[in-house]
């Protein structure tokens, strides 16, 4: 939050406001001079403060604006006035100029020495603003990382000119590994991980490669890479991720471990050949973003007290359900980590395993070594677990195996593929397992989908049509809201992705009919009757909000009429 020569006056300020007891400063400097982190990260990370207290606080004292990075746009040569090794040392960034001033969002007001530099450096009057850390730190690499890569391509294309053949030896391995490829490559990523990108897809076609990112769900073109300069950045990323050089032949996988910004990235890797070349994947896995609490998962409050309800049952099945990308993992690893405690022992099987977590034995599924979900779970059972994580119910022998973890007195959380909580009840009888084994061992199940947010900068308003009426199933709506895109959100008209639950508690009388062999609209018709939420209504209120589209709707909620 503020640099080393400011740090007092921070908590001076804080304390004035009320905000910080004089103890709670004194053992924060303490920490401080230990770790040598900032004084707000230490605050935030103590839950002494959030973040936009602090920020709210220093606006009020020091009669200063906020600006909000992540909801304005910044013109990219506005901010590329300042060298990008004085954004980072100061934690700055220039936004805009108003009557001969540059305006300038700073996570430190108070730094004297940031202000005196920028004014040397641009020949300007500064305004300062205050903006989080982490934000400034986002939007430098966001604005500096495409110069940054069209800078690296334009050196790869002077010094490498010759298109690699299949067979490599080790003098142009090592001119694969000097800097315009290493710099490229590094580029490619750092501007993913800007854009708040989830995958990164290299895709060769006859005459140039494009590369593409994948933001709220949706891919976007970023640049094209020369066809001939292609081997040198497949081989470099191949290198990184540990995969064989000279195999173009057949899919392979693999991973890289990378620091960016302080923070660490594990890059999933997939090859896969097509008729031009290997085409690229890579899934950007970001710990930092992935581990958050169950209130920012968008749950409504009626939700969370059923989950409270589930979660604290000693022993059953608790299921996420949806499609691929629809964010179960994150969940599922957010009710794990709330479970995490010294006193029980939590077992997890995954494929593979995405993020670690701190005092949970976490297993890696291997299946060529002949460690199989079904494998693992029965030696689990033997490790004498109090909780155990299933990564996906795949198989017959795997639900069956937890159905006997939950009835004997094992708490069993798991993921499959549905479209709705209630017909993963009647999925798991398909499996082979016997009805009233489902009703005596599921307790909840939590269907998810995601969907874009509209963003705020330029949704616009407008007089529903009979066929929105109709799709909403609501005669009496005033006003929606559409996507128009601006340069905020790259002109897709979304910016970020939220969740949508349907949460499912059984009871007495939903396991009387799943023992009588109900089928799964049935099962719905009693839940409902029961007051569960459908994923369409909840859908439908953050559409009646304006938080997101009709549109949206459509293609992510699963509903019949």
């Amino acid at each position: 939050m503020e640099q080393v020569k400011t740090r007092t006056k921070l908590g001076e300020l804080l304390m004035g406001a009320g905000m910080l007891s004089e103890a709670d400063l004194r053992e924060v400097l303490i920490e401080q001079s230990k770790t040598r982190k900032r004084l707000g990260e230490i605050l935030i990370e103590r839950n002494l403060l959030t973040e936009d207290e602090i920020l709210d606080t220093l606006s009020v004292q020091l009669s200063l604006d906020r600006f909000d990075l992540g909801r304005s746009f910044i013109n990219s040569e506005i901010a590329r006035s300042i060298p990008k090794e004085v954004a980072k040392k100061y934690n700055i960034i220039p936004f805009g100029e108003k009557e001969g001033k540059l305006l300038v969002a700073m996570s430190d007001p108070l730094n004297i020495f940031a202000i005196d530099d920028i004014t040397f450096i641009t020949k300007k009057s500064i305004k300062p603003y205050i903006a989080g850390y982490e934000a400034i730190e986002k939007a430098i690499e966001l604005h500096f990382s495409k110069q940054s890569t069209d800078k690296a391509l334009a050196d790869l294309k002077k010094e490498y000119k010759l298109e690699l053949d299949d067979k490599l030896d080790q003098s142009v391995i090592d001119e694969i590994q000097s800097a315009p490829a290493v710099r490229l490559t590094n580029s490619i990523m750092n501007q993913a991980i800007s854009s708040s990108a989830s995958d990164i897809h290299i895709e060769p076609f006859e005459n140039e490669v494009k590369v593409r990112y994948r933001v709220d769900g949706a891919l976007l073109e970023n640049m094209t890479i020369p066809k001939s300069l292609y081997s040198a950045v497949s081989t470099r990323i191949k290198i990184m991720a540990g995969m064989n050089i000279a195999e173009k032949r057949i899919p392979q996988d693999g991973k890289i471990e990378m620091e960016v910004n302080g923070h660490g990235y594990d890059f999933r890797v997939s090859s896969l050949p097509t008729v031009f070349g290997e085409k690229i994947v890579i899934r950007i896995l970001d710990g930092k973003n992935f581990l958050v609490n169950r209130n920012m998962l968008g749950f409504t409050k009626q939700e969370n007290m059923l989950i409270d309800s589930i979660l604290s049952t000693p022993h059953g099945i608790i299921l996420l359900t949806g499609p691929t990308g629809s964010g179960k993992s994150t969940t599922l690893y957010s009710l794990l980590k709330e479970l995490n405690s010294v006193d029980k022992n939590i077992i997890t099987v995954e494929d593979p395993v995405e993020y670690t977590l701190h005092g949970i034995n976490q297993v890696q599924v291997n299946n060529k070594a002949g460690l199989t979900f079904a494998s693992s779970l029965r030696s689990i059972l033997r490790q004498d677990p109090d909780i155990i994580m299933i990564g996906e119910m795949r198989d017959e022998e795997t639900a069956h195996i937890a159905v006997r973890a939950a009835i004997t007195g094992h708490l069993v959380f798991s993921t499959l593929h549905t479209n709705d909580a209630p017909s993963s009840l009647t999925r798991l009888v398909d499996m082979g397992v016997a009805p009233y084994l489902v009703a005596e061992s599921i307790v909840g199940i939590i269907s998810q989908r995601l969907v874009r947010k509209l963003c705020p900068l330029c949704k616009k308003g407008y007089l529903p049509g009979e066929r929105d009426k109709k799709v909403l199933k609501d005669t009496n709506v005033q006003k929606l809201y559409q996507a128009t895109g601006c340069p905020a959100c790259n002109n897709t008209g979304y910016k970020g992705r939220m969740a949508i639950h349907e949460v499912l508690q059984l009871n007495s009388k939903l396991s009387s009919i799943i023992e009588k062999g109900a089928n799964a609209e049935e099962l719905r018709a009693i839940a409902l009757q029961d007051g569960m939420v459908p994923l369409f209504e909840n859908c439908k209120q953050q559409v009646l909000k304006g938080v997101t589209t009709i549109s949206e709707m459509i293609k992510t909620v699963y509903t019949r009429d």
